[in-house]
């Protein structure tokens, strides 16, 4: 149960990319399912770089609704640093995170409230069945199975870009500032009490989706290398592992000498064995370069968004 007793505010957070036929309905539907759920709510809409008319649509939103801010990102930056950014300027007690083409249903947020409201301090909206192609969903698997590695909890299996959290977590991670982000990674910093429910997740209302295998994967990647020692681990077990297997090639090979007088012949078993630990060798350092391209980037100071406008400030917000 909330502490107060009574129902806290809400600031919902959207990314927004090429999404001007979804956000009208998705403000419409955020209105009539937080009006009974929160007492008092924003909505921050997170303009990454949209090549439509997107931002436009959110100042005339902005305009016509109190409780709607917009912020408009100089380039796109990706969803998890458009998502940092919009969590850096909530206002309120609570954070909602969703994705801006109504796959993620605003009717869900009161379930969410309530899981979190039993003594979470994260709860996701894991869909009951994701309504995407055989790829995507391969990758999603992937990602999640990267991100349990990473968060070292459970619940990292059931994680989507769907999540209430209490916002004072965000203190956790006040400092961060490099251009690699994974919000669900950066909430462990500050707890780790993390639940999930099951909730439905619709179809794409309109467009296509801007994730691709491909980027997932290069997600998952930026996950393993930004936030865990893990490839390194499996780099060293690697090089130890060959070397084994090396000792083991070198004793047969003298054992064979001494017992019947010959070697063992052959350029390719030879080459194999070149191969192998060339192989292994060039894996470990690929992974230690990850690393150093990380360090590196990290030296540059390079930020992990960048702020081009916002909407005017209004001090009206939507209320129960």
């Amino acid at each position: 149960m909330w502490l107060t007793g009574a129902m806290p505010a809400c600031s919902i957070v959207v990314p927004v990319y090429n999404s001007e036929a979804t956000l009208p309905d998705l403000v419409a539907r955020l209105e009539r399912a937080l009006a009974g759920a929160a007492s008092g709510f924003e909505l921050v809409l997170v303009d990454d770089g949209s090549t439509d008319r997107s931002w436009e649509l959110i100042c005339r939103l902005a305009r016509e609704r109190g409780w709607v801010r917009g912020i408009h990102l100089m380039r796109n930056f990706g969803q998890h640093n458009a998502l940092l950014c919009g969590i850096r300027a909530a206002r309120h007690e609570l954070t909602v995170t969703l994705d801006d083409d109504l796959q993620n249903p605003p009717e869900e947020i009161p379930r969410l409230l309530a899981r979190l409201a039993e003594g979470y301090d994260v709860v996701y909206g894991a869909p009951q069945k994701e309504q995407h192609g055989l790829w995507r969903n391969l990758a999603s698997r992937v990602t999640k199975w990267t991100l349990q590695g990473a968060m070292g909890v459970s619940t990292a299996r059931h994680v989507s870009a769907f999540r209430v959290f209490r916002t004072r977590l965000r203190d956790a991670f006040a400092d961060y500032h490099s251009p690699y982000v994974s919000i669900d990674v950066l909430l462990t910093w500050g707890s780790g009490r993390f639940g999930w429910i099951p909730v439905r997740h619709d179809r794409r209302a309109a467009g296509t989706s801007n994730y691709t295998f491909r980027t997932l994967l290069t997600h998952a990647l930026n996950m393993m290398t930004g936030f865990s020692t893990w490839p390194l681990r499996v780099a060293s077990l690697t090089g130890f592992a060959l070397t084994l297997f090396g000792a083991g090639v070198l004793a047969f090979v003298l054992a064979r000498y001494w017992l019947s007088g010959g070697s063992v012949p052959g350029f390719p078993f030879l080459a194999s064995l070149i191969a192998i630990f060339s192989g292994a060798q060039l894996f470990s350092l690929g992974i230690i370069g990850e690393y150093l391209a990380r360090v590196h980037f990290r030296m540059l100071d390079r930020p992990a968004y960048a702020v081009h406008e916002r909407t005017p400030e209004r001090a009206e917000s939507g209320a129960a």
